[in-house]
């Protein structure tokens, strides 16, 4: 999404990785050619979060 890496430089790492490897992706806005060539995809949303309730702004290196 940020073109950090191109689409297809991370689906040609994705091929080339050996069949005994677990590969983790995060991220937010995974392109369909991802979803599709992962085994299990989740997707978190906030329900509840402490920035929200409380008013906390993000700490600097943490969060932000």
């Amino acid at each position: 999404h940020m073109g950090i890496l191109s689409e297809n430089d991370v689906m040609d790492f994705i091929d080339l990785r050996p069949d005994d490897v677990e590969l983790v992706l995060t991220g937010r806005y995974a392109p369909e050619s991802f979803v599709e060539a992962a085994d299990l995809v989740t997707e978190m949303r906030d329900v509840k979060h402490y920035f929200a309730t409380e008013k906390l702004l993000a700490r600097k290196g943490i969060e932000s």
